[in-house]
């Protein structure tokens, strides 16, 4: 009833606020900084968000102002930050589970790549295979099987059921990532779901870890954009394995707000280890 009342009182939630702290005095940091750059067109996220502050000063029902960027580039980063680790975790288990497929990305990556130190987004392109593992593991993780809670604002009907206004509405992610009619084996890793006989990336339209319509997740493009980078990237310096004496994955995942893999040892050898000495193993 008086949220403003925990900010008195002590408690563990007390370094909840202490890291929001730090995250917006971060976040202020970066808005200073685009502020003194010399006038170029805009580059980044803050800097088109400053520009429109700009253009609207004139306007009194504006809502582009510093403290909403500074909200709205939380809500950015802490918004999929939970997701998009756990989606990497389980990538890296299911990296290890299915060697084949772990051994068929790296193939993929030295033939495109070679030597190339970094890996930018558009690389996506030329790496069908890499595009397309990254794509089942969240398509078979579901790391959010259900999506956030919408309400109807209007009376309709959806595929012959009324829908009156201000019904609560639970979309079911899970429901269509898992659909035998969309996919070929549901309940298997498999990235031949996303390419054509030929090789060739194949988006499919039941591809929902997003959510779908005009309340998807706003973040989705920044997720796709990390996921690959981190994905590629990792799959590009280490080979992933299970530590000697492992008695094997655990592929069952723990409910919470998103659906974890279970606490496990993953080994991460350097892939240059046979010419490089002095490299070790290292535990994830």
């Amino acid at each position: 009833m008086f949220p403003w009342a925990l900010r008195h009182l002590p408690g563990p939630h007390q370094e909840i606020f202490r890291y929001q702290k730090a995250v917006r005095g971060f976040i202020c940091q970066e808005i200073i900084r685009n502020k003194l750059r010399a006038p170029e067109a805009p580059k980044n996220f803050i800097s088109c968000y400053l520009a429109q502050i700009t253009k609207a000063m004139d306007d009194p029902v504006s809502t582009f102002n510093e403290e909403n960027l500074i909200q709205v580039v939380i809500d950015l980063f802490l918004g999929g930050i939970d997701t998009t680790a756990t989606t990497l975790h389980w990538a890296l288990i299911y990296m290890v589970q299915y060697r084949a497929v772990q051994e068929e990305v790296q193939q993929e990556l030295d033939a495109v790549l070679g030597a190339a130190q970094a890996i930018c987004y558009k690389d996506r392109e030329r790496l069908p295979y890499t595009h397309a593992v990254l794509h089942e593991v969240q398509r078979l993780s579901s790391v959010v099987a259900v999506g956030a809670v919408r309400q109807c604002m209007t009376s309709t009907c959806v595929c012959g059921y009324p829908v009156p206004k201000g019904t609560i509405i639970l979309p079911n992610l899970a429901s269509v990532l898992y659909d035998p009619e969309c996919w070929e084996t549901p309940r298997q890793f498999n990235p031949r779901h996303f390419l054509d006989k030929d090789g060739n990336f194949m988006p499919n339209k039941a591809f929902l870890p997003f959510s779908a319509g005009h309340r998807m997740c706003p973040g989705d493009q920044l997720a796709r954009m990390e996921l690959f980078l981190m994905f590629a990237t990792l799959l590009k310096t280490f080979r992933f394995q299970l530590p000697e004496g492992s008695p094997g994955l655990r592929l069952e995942y723990i409910f919470g707000g998103t659906l974890q893999p279970q606490p496990q040892e993953i080994c991460a050898v350097p892939r240059l280890s046979s010419t490089c000495p002095g490299t070790r193993e290292e535990g994830l």
